[in-house]
């Protein structure tokens, strides 16, 4: 008489081999990719189980980097930054490499220091179809480009309005070096050329215009 098949089961939680980092749905993680000359692949797990030979599955849903998807890498893509796509996959708990933690791009902006397992994600995307969710950002600058947290920007004290020092025809230097900045329209107004401005954050949260972002498709 044949066997029966042992069935599986949702188990809550699962260690990472060789650590005592623990996995539980929701989290995110870091997976052994093929090819190990690429860096680990980033994942959301949403299920955990194990069958009766106590092999554990996760299935995940991949965040894709902007080299990976349709267009591949822009200037505005920060080097952390991610996208929730909709491609699911279930692989096997033992190529998790270690966890990580996907901010939403606000709180990205807001961090202090900025770990190696720290992300950022602003955009669902679909495989597929190369599409983003949303499909128009804040954009700023004379160039008209979203924010990318890695670049330094400066902001005018007149219109608010900020600006990469290149594109405003100074270096990052001389961008660090500034009490004060006005832009070209609004440097006329002699009060602005007085140094007392302490720069604000970032423009994370603010924009003059909208873009859609291009459609893009993955790579491996």
């Amino acid at each position: 008489m044949a066997k029966t098949r042992p069935g599986k089961r949702d188990i809550d939680s699962y260690t990472i081999r060789g650590t005592n980092k623990i996995v539980r749905a929701g989290d995110c993680v870091l997976m052994r990719p093929s090819d190990t000359s690429k860096p680990p692949y980033v994942a959301r797990v949403e299920k955990i189980d194990q069958d009766g030979r106590s092999n554990v599955k996760v299935r995940v849903r991949w965040y894709y980097r902007p080299e990976e998807s349709i267009g591949g890498r822009r200037q505005f893509h920060g080097v952390k930054e991610l996208f929730l796509s909709d491609h699911y996959d279930v692989q096997s708990a033992h190529t998790i490499e270690g966890k990580c933690v996907v901010h939403s791009f606000k709180s990205y902006t807001k961090l202090e220091n900025v770990g190696a397992e720290d992300y950022y994600c602003r955009f669902e995307y679909k495989a597929a179809t190369g599409a983003f969710t949303p499909d128009r950002v804040a954009v700023y600058c004379e160039c008209e480009m979203p924010y990318n947290p890695d670049n330094l920007m400066v902001q005018c004290e007149g219109c608010k309005d900020w600006y990469h020092p290149a594109c405003v025809g100074m270096t990052i230097e001389e961008a660090k070096k500034l009490d004060n900045f006005a832009c070209s329209e609004c440097s006329s107004d002699d009060d602005l050329k007085k140094p007392h401005l302490t720069f604000p954050v970032s423009p994370a949260s603010d924009g003059k215009l909208q873009v859609e972002p291009k459609r893009q498709k993955r790579g491996p």
